[in-house]
């Protein structure tokens, strides 16, 4: 099973697997509210699920908000801020599936499969510029802090 099936369903479960800062392990809040089929396959995908959470340890903030876009748009993990920002500016929003688009046409078909082996040049720029536009947004105080329409 793929790890992003089994993170998806435990967060959706409203679960929260995460890699803990202070100890470097695995941790779950929540684990009652995890079905025991997902519980299992989580077990059975341990080392796996733990390479993935440690992959992202040093990745950098840009990376770290693309990775909790792309777990709002799929409904994973919920940011308040992350949608607020998105429902009001439109061009980031845009530019948000202009990224999803590059990296489809890279390959990226399968939302449970990690996106970043399909990154590219040009999508690290829009990237970029998506994060820019994230920090400008939270800057600014969130919201209203937009030039675009609501949606």
């Amino acid at each position: 099973m793929q790890v992003l099936k089994i993170l998806g369903a435990i967060w959706k479960s409203g679960a929260n697997i995460y890699l803990d800062n202070t100890d470097n392990r695995i941790a779950i809040k929540h684990q009652d509210l995890i079905p025991a089929e997902v519980m299992q396959a989580a077990e059975q995908n341990f080392q796996q699920i733990d390479d993935w959470f440690k992959s992202w340890k040093n990745a950098s903030n840009e990376k770290v908000t693309l990775m909790k876009m792309v777990y709002q748009i799929c409904g994973w993990q919920h940011n308040e801020k992350l949608n607020d920002w998105l429902c009001t500016e439109v061009e980031s929003l845009d530019m948000f599936n202009d990224w999803m688009i590059v990296l489809a046409n890279n390959g990226w078909n399968d939302i449970y499969d990690d996106y970043r082996q399909f990154e590219n040049e040009e999508s690290n720029e829009i990237a970029q510029e998506l994060y820019n536009r994230a920090v400008k947004y939270a800057k600014k105080g969130g919201e209203h802090a937009g030039q675009g329409n609501n949606r």
